[in-house]
């Protein structure tokens, strides 16, 4: 008889502004530009897509686009995603 599991979904834990911020600030700290465009569709999927497009001024088959797993947003896209969800980008100088 084997183990069941269920599959583990990282937006069932991003239920607040702080856990979104540490997951966002985590993701850009590794720096992995698909690894911060997974992150971000993890962040509007929590968010709620419509609303999240909305805020950003961008039409929800556009965001799914972009953040897809084919997608390449433009910095215009991530910084419009960014302002929507209420958080902001710090750029600091990397530890030696």
């Amino acid at each position: 008889m084997g183990i069941e599991t269920t599959r583990w979904d990282i937006t069932e834990f991003l239920d607040n502004d702080a856990a979104i911020a540490a997951y966002l600030d985590a993701v850009f700290e590794v720096g992995d530009p698909e690894e911060i465009r997974d992150a971000l569709l993890h962040v509007a999927k929590a968010r709620g897509m419509t609303e999240l497009a909305h805020a950003a001024g961008i039409t929800r088959p556009g965001l799914y686009k972009a953040l897809g797993e084919k997608g390449n947003p433009s910095f215009a896209t991530v910084a419009a995603v960014l302002n929507a969800l209420g958080v902001k980008m710090n750029v600091s100088p990397r530890a030696a």
